[in-house]
């Protein structure tokens, strides 16, 4: 490469061929080719059979079945013994004739059209009650024209606490999107919505939309925001409770949304109010929301909500009571009186109870268990029927006999 450099060098320069080559001891048709060349000579080693060779029609009529089959699996079944890395290296080579083209294209939001939803799990137990610690989810929403992000850690993600977690991210805003879009995760719906997802969506005038398999790209925004939360917002942190985790990411994103976006060379905030004024603004409230149920109250006077029990004011035993939880706290009511209210556990098969409860039902126990005892009249004992005397003479008042 060098010698072929100098020779074009020293032949621009007009030296000529002859000394060319008696300077650097090369033959002068070496010097007349190099500079007639287009290019740096390269060694081109000419193609010829190798041992993949007699494998490699059965190797493409598998993979044209099978694209992703392993190369291990291939060498299996092509009956290959040699080296598995320069097989897997010519099925490398083979395998791009066979596989699938998916091209991605380029998507654009338009202003208050979508708002990309996903579930982030971050890479550090959480300190719940019961001095436990787990992985909890993250329910994260981004508007897709602006890249204004929104997150709230949610205690499950059954379907009750991800459409309470929409409607929190969604109030912080105050104005809803035309569509709403996840990826088939089970609570929202998998090919199908669920009936309280549905509901959710008809009551905000919005849409849910669930992206078909191996459709990465259109909920690409939102994705590469988790990465961003992980690289960005966990390192060097440390969280006592969900609540102090929310807390700090919420502090956390009023800074980050502050930040220029290298794609769209502005910052969220500032894109927002543009977003917000084509969108369509939430109702006051969605009493549907949340965990709900109507019970009859059994002697224990507990209720369950979702794998925890919460003690219920006793009088309501076997009554029929509302029970209601969002993210927070739950409650229940007896004939629209509240009868229980309680901060909800993030915990797991825990019970619950206020000790003003027991009290009372300590008071019930005792008044239930006395129930049939009855003070005797100080003068009972001087009292008595005179037919027992009769009787007890063998005096028959009855045929009127003395």
């Amino acid at each position: 490469m060098e010698d072929w450099a100098l020779i074009r060098r020293l032949a621009r320069e007009g030296v000529p061929n002859a000394a060319i080559a008696r300077k650097l001891g090369i033959s002068r048709t070496t010097v007349l080719n190099a500079v007639a060349s287009q290019g740096p000579p390269k060694y081109e080693r000419a193609s010829g059979p190798t041992s993949f060779t007699p494998y490699e029609a059965r190797v493409r009529v598998l993979l044209a079945d099978t694209p992703d089959m392993p190369a291990t699996v291939l060498a299996e079944r092509v009956g290959w013994t040699g080296s598995i890395r320069w097989f897997r290296d010519n099925v490398n080579r083979v395998r791009a004739d066979h596989r699938p083209i998916d091209p991605a294209d380029r998507l654009t939001w338009a202003a208050g059209d979508v708002a990309q939803c996903d579930l982030w799990f971050p890479p550090r137990k959480i300190l719940l009650e019961d001095g436990n610690r787990a992985l909890l989810p993250v329910l994260v929403m981004t508007l897709a024209y602006s890249r204004f992000m929104l997150a709230r850690m949610i205690p499950t993600r059954k379907t009750a606490d991800l459409l309470l977690g929409m409607w929190s991210l969604l109030s912080q805003v105050g104005y809803v999107p035309r569509r709403l879009i996840w990826d088939n995760e089970a609570g929202i719906g998998r090919g199908k919505l669920t009936e309280p997802a549905a509901v959710f969506a008809g009551t905000l005038a919005t849409k849910i939309v669930l992206l078909p398999p191996r459709d990465p790209e259109s909920k690409g925004v939102v994705e590469r925001r988790n990465g961003f939360f992980e690289t960005s917002f966990m390192p060097g942190r440390h969280f006592e409770s969900p609540a102090d985790f929310n807390a700090q990411l919420t502090d956390w994103l009023g800074t980050a949304n502050a930040r220029m976006v290298r794609t769209t060379k502005a910052r969220p905030v500032d894109l927002l109010t543009a977003d917000k004024e084509k969108m369509t603004p939430l109702p006051p409230a969605l009493l549907h929301l949340g965990w709900r149920n109507h019970v009859r109250l059994g002697r224990d006077y507990y209720v369950r909500v979702d794998t925890n029990d919460y003690s219920v004011h006793p009088t309501a035993i076997g009554a029929r009571v509302d029970v209601a939880a969002d993210l927070d706290v739950v409650r229940v009511r007896h004939g629209g009186r509240l009868v229980a209210e309680h901060p909800r556990r993030w915990a797991r098969s825990m019970t619950v109870t206020d000790p003003a409860h027991v009290a009372a039902a300590g008071d019930l126990r005792r008044a239930y268990q006395h129930r049939d005892q009855v003070l005797p009249d100080e003068h009972e004992d001087l009292v008595r029927d005179l037919a027992d005397y009769d009787r007890a003479f063998g005096l028959d008042t009855a045929g009127g006999t003395l």
